[in-house]
């Protein structure tokens, strides 16, 4: 009896820059490099579909584009994880870093743009993980706090430094809505929270899903078009079975799969 074919599932890469602050510039160092975080990995694979790094090219990239661009990725793939990282640059939604170390990453910003549009073009799943949630409200013309600290200073703590994912707050669902009807009975849960930038203004056609029970920032978004677009502020790939404190989010995975499978069988019938 034959098994059907795993999902094939690209996600966005990471970039890392020569001369990034604690690296020596020597060796492996001295490249730019695009990496697929391990847990992305390990929480796909868990769902029983195939990761796919897609690498980071544009126009100002170290690494050109050539004659296979983002839209043939999109054709090639079932669906879209955006990864976590680097902070979203404010110029991305028309504003100019607070402070320098706010700038976040512009050429990452313009790749993942582009992914997200092709995929969305193609009427496949996107899933973004904390960064990729923010991104997702920018691409589709909302903004971000630059710094939640800075500009929301009566909001609960959402990074703790040398915590990372073992820093964790509440989170609510928001009634009627598709993720609450994922969670049936529980209307609070708890996540890891590891993000100083969060959402200011909500994009158009989006509604709000989750927030933090502490502050009303909002934790969860998605997309009220054509095809599946969701986001979450937290990283459920960091999130252990199991766990004491944190929440079971494996059915998030699960619905995002779903819909890249039904998308997949659509085009099987097309």
């Amino acid at each position: 009896m034959s098994h059907p074919k795993p999902l094939l599932i690209g996600a966005s890469a990471r970039i890392y820059y020569p001369g990034s602050a604690g690296h020596p510039a020597t060796g492996v160092w001295s490249k730019t490099l695009h990496y697929l975080e391990q847990g992305v990995a390990h929480w796909l694979l868990g769902g029983g579909a195939v990761p796919v790094m897609v690498p980071a090219v544009d126009a100002e990239s170290i690494v050109q584009r050539s004659e296979i661009d983002l839209a043939d990725y999109a054709e090639a793939l079932d669906g879209l994880v955006l990864q976590g990282g680097n902070d979203v640059a404010p110029e991305s939604y028309g504003e100019t870093p607070l402070h320098p170390e706010w700038h976040g990453d512009r050429v990452r910003d313009r790749y993942e743009r582009d992914l997200i549009q092709a995929f969305v073009d193609a009427g496949k799943p996107v899933f973004g993980i904390c960064r990729g949630l923010q991104l997702l409200n920018v691409h589709f013309g909302g903004t971000l706090f630059q710094d939640i600290e800075t500009q929301r200073p009566e909001a609960a703590q959402h990074r703790m430094l040398g915590r990372y994912e073992h820093h964790h707050h509440a989170v609510e669902f928001v009634p009627g809505t598709h993720l609450a009807a994922l969670f049936p009975g529980l209307a609070r849960i708890t996540t890891n929270s590891i993000h100083h930038q969060g959402i200011k203004q909500l994009a158009p056609d989006f509604v709000v899903e989750a927030r933090c029970a502490d502050d009303g920032l909002v934790e969860a978004i998605r997309w009220r078009g054509p095809s599946f677009v969701a986001g979450v502020q937290w990283h459920p790939e960091f999130h252990e079975p199991g766990h004491p404190h944190t929440v079971d989010d494996r059915v998030l995975l699960q619905d995002f799969l779903a819909a890249a499978r039904a998308a997949q069988a659509g085009r099987q019938q097309a």
